[in-house]
């Protein structure tokens, strides 16, 4: 016996929403665009002073000058969860202190010239929840 999937839905949040759902996570992925091809990497961020950290394994010369960032937490069984886009200006981090604690605080995938830690200044912000459909 097999039942039928449940409708979903997804309901658009505030910036404001969007930013404390981003603030409670930190995983996400960094996307840019190389050479005429998007360009998807695993990140880990924290968001500090309006802004958003990522450690992410890019090389700094591969950093554009805008930048898109995905975050989200989905529960497939529970047809529950949310996503976040920010998108904005970003910048890598070149002050040895603040690369410093930033490498601390977020743990990272790859450690060298490819581990990048880069600030972010949002612009857009979208969030959206996605719920069970009212039956």
């Amino acid at each position: 016996m097999s039942t039928s999937p449940v409708p979903l839905r997804m309901v658009e949040v505030s910036g404001a929403e969007a930013l404390w759902l981003l603030e409670g996570n930190t995983l996400g992925r960094l996307v840019y665009m190389q050479r005429d091809l998007t360009v998807v990497r695993p990140a880990r961020h924290v968001w500090e002073y309006g802004r958003l950290i990522v450690r992410t394994p890019v090389p700094a010369p591969a950093v554009p000058e805008t930048a898109t960032y995905h975050a989200d937490e989905i529960r497939a069984v529970h047809g529950t969860g949310w996503t976040v886009t920010v998108s904005g200006p970003a910048e890598v981090i070149t002050d040895p202190d603040e690369a410093a604690h930033y490498r601390r605080t977020l743990s990272g995938w790859a450690h060298g010239p490819h581990d990048t830690l880069l600030c972010l200044h949002p612009k857009t912000v979208t969030g959206f929840r996605l719920a069970r459909a009212e039956v």
